[in-house]
């Protein structure tokens, strides 16, 4: 079973969400939803990007690595125009 590091990005503001969880697209519709008290008032979301990780203990890492300045870095060189 995979476990996915993602990034979302909100219609409403343009900023960027960074998460893990073991199922993608549920996720997506809970945040969509309106169920993540963090990203309530910023839905809409769309998926932006993801990884794919062979533990939960590595996609939380790598999530954790995703949301330092390091890592902020990497996602708007690897998004380009998307971020």
């Amino acid at each position: 079973m995979y476990h996915y590091t993602y990034v979302l990005k909100s219609r409403l503001d343009g900023k960027l969400y960074v998460g893990y969880t073991n199922d993608l697209f549920a996720r997506l519709a809970t945040h969509n939803a309106g169920m993540v008290p963090s990203t309530k008032s910023r839905r809409p979301f769309d998926l932006v990007y993801y990884e794919a990780c062979l533990s939960a203990t590595l996609a939380r890492n790598r999530e954790q690595q995703l949301k330092t300045g390091f890592g902020r870095a990497y996602l708007k060189r690897r998004l380009g125009s998307v971020a």
